[in-house]
C-alpha cells in the first residue's frame, strides 16, 4: 500500500514537472521578450517626448505617467475605478458566455433553427456596440446593468459563433460509436462533445474576455460616474493626458492579465492531447 502512494506521488511529481516544462516551452519565450518589449516601448516614448518636445497635455513622458499612476494608487482613485470596470466586466462576461454558449449549443444541434433565426443574429451585430450603448443607457440607467448589457452584447456574437463551430468539428465517427455504445445524450455531451470541442471554445473565450474590457469602457464612455473609461473621459474633460495614459495603462494590464489566466487555463485542461 505504502509502495502505491510513493508510486502515485510519483507519478504525480513527474505529471506537474512535464506541465511545467510544456509551459514554460510555450510560452516561455514569450514571457522573456515581453519585459524587453516595454522596456524597448518606454525607451522609444521617452526619445519620442525628447526630441519632438512635445507639450505635457499632448504626450506625457514616461517619468510625467508614472508619477500620475503612482498618485491615484496611493490616494485609492484607481482602485475605485477598476473595481467598477472588473464588476462590470464579470457581470457581462457570466451573461454573454452564459447565453452565448446555450444558444450555440441549441443552433448546433438544429441547422433547421439556424436558418431561421441566424440571419437576424448576423444582422443585430451590423448595429455598433458605441450606437447601442445610449439606447441601454436610457432604458437601463447610467447604473451597472446597462454596461453588464454592453458586455455581453459585444461579446455575445463571436462566443457564439465559436460554441457553433466547435460543437460541429466534434468527429461524427465518435459520434456513432458513443450510439453504439447506448450512451446518453448526457453522457455524449459530457463524455465527447465538451472534450472534443474544447479548444475551439476556449478560443471563443479568449476573445470574448478582450472584447468585455471594450464593452464595459464604451458603456462608461457613454454614461457613467465611476470606472476606467469614465476616468479617461475625465481625463480629456480637464486635459490631463498623464491620467488618461495612466487609466489605459490600466486597462491593458487587466485585459493582459486575464487573457494569460485563460491561456494558463486552456494549456491546463487540454494537457490531455499532449
Amino acid at each position: 500500500m505504502e509502495n502505491s502512494s510513493e508510486s502515485a506521488g510519483t507519478t504525480k511529481r513527474k505529471h506537474n514537472r512535464a506541465f511545467m516544462a510544456g509551459w514554460l516551452n510555450g510560452y516561455g519565450i514569450g514571457l522573456l521578450a515581453f519585459p524587453f518589449g516595454v522596456v524597448l516601448l518606454v525607451v522609444i516614448w521617452y526619445l519620442v517626448t525628447k526630441l519632438g518636445d512635445y507639450p505635457a497635455f499632448i504626450l506625457p513622458g514616461p517619468a510625467a505617467v508614472m508619477e500620475e499612476m503612482h498618485k491615484i494608487i496611493v490616494n485609492g482613485v484607481l482602485w475605485i475605478h477598476v473595481k467598477a470596470t472588473l464588476t462590470e466586466m464579470a457581470g457581462g462576461l457570466a451573461l454573454g458566455l452564459g447565453t452565448a454558449t446555450i444558444l450555440g449549443y441549441i443552433l448546433a444541434k438544429s441547422p433547421i433553427l439556424e436558418r431561421l433565426i441566424g440571419p437576424y443574429i448576423v444582422a443585430s451585430q451590423s448595429v455598433p456596440a458605441v450606437a447601442i450603448a445610449p439606447l441601454l443607457i436610457i432604458w437601463f440607467g447610467t447604473g451597472k446593468l446597462s454596461k453588464v448589457l454592453v458586455c455581453a452584447l459585444v461579446l455575445f456574437f463571436p462566443v457564439l459563433i465559436n460554441t457553433i463551430v466547435g460543437i460541429r468539428s466534434v468527429d461524427a465517427g465518435l459520434k456513432t460509436l458513443m450510439k453504439s455504445l447506448h450512451a446518453s445524450r448526457w453522457q455524449t455531451f459530457v463524455m465527447l462533445e465538451v472534450p472534443a470541442s474544447l479548444p475551439v471554445l476556449l478560443g471563443g473565450l479568449k476573445i470574448g474576455v478582450t472584447l468585455s474590457v471594450i464593452g464595459a469602457v464604451v458603456g462608461e464612455f457613454v454614461g457613467a460616474d465611476r470606472g476606467l473609461g469614465y476616468l479617461i473621459n475625465l481625463a480629456k474633460g480637464i486635459f490631463n493626458t498623464s491620467l488618461m495614459f495612466a487609466a489605459l495603462i490600466a486597462l491593458t494590464a487587466i485585459s493582459l492579465t486575464l487573457y494569460l489566466l485563460i491561456t494558463a487555463l486552456e494549456r491546463w485542461l487540454l494537457d490531455w492531447r499532449d
